[in-house]
């Protein structure tokens, strides 16, 4: 497949835009995720292939419509996360199980039809399925590449902040090695939020 047809525009990698979503596999309905789909862009593919070893081959080779993607989900925090305190704590507790359980999903829908798919640890920065791998992602990074959002340096700490939601926001990355097709699919099975 040639390179006009992986990134139909040199200067986006985004599949589908940022839009949120209604997290349906949370009781809460304040669960909410803002989601895209991209092509995996040069600067991260470096990373991805550190961080995973290359797992996501074994997968689908059959397959020519395969394509590296990278769902970044960030959720709107309660707090201003660059604070301290237990009720800080208490609210990245709460994002984290949201998105463990978001990204399980996705995944598990992607793996039941022999897809390679996997989700970061937002808390250890490493795969939550892939063994054997101990590179570390960088979200905040993954975020400034893939949605050109801004992030400051706070001592030894880089700080996202959305273009809404400043620095009261949680990111989190799946990946996945799929037809872009069956991605779309299965994004456009999650509601919009309201």
């Amino acid at each position: 497949m040639s390179k006009q047809q992986q990134h139909p525009s040199d200067t986006s990698s985004i599949i589908l835009p940022p839009r949120l979503v209604r997290n349906t596999q949370s009781a809460n309905p304040d669960d909410d995720l803002e989601c895209s789909l991209h092509y995996l862009p040069k600067p991260l593919l470096r990373e991805f292939s550190h961080v995973f070893n290359n797992e996501h081959v074994r997968f689908g080779s059959n397959d020519g419509n395969l394509q590296l993607l990278a769902i970044p989900t960030n959720q709107r925090a309660r707090e201003d996360l660059v604070a301290v305190g237990d009720h800080i704590e208490v609210e990245k507790d709460r994002l984290l199980n949201v998105f463990l359980t978001f990204g399980k999903c996705i995944c598990e829908q992607l793996r039941s039809q022999g897809y390679w798919a996997d989700y970061i640890d937002p808390c250890s920065g490493l795969p939550m399925i892939s063994l054997n791998c101990n590179k570390v992602y960088s979200e905040v990074d993954g975020m400034e590449c893939l949605l050109n959002y801004k992030a400051y340096n706070a001592g030894f700490c880089k700080i996202l902040t959305h273009p809404k939601w400043g620095s009261a926001v949680y990111p989190a990355t799946i990946f996945a090695y799929a037809p872009v097709e069956v991605a779309k699919s299965l994004m456009a099975l999650f509601p919009s939020a309201s």
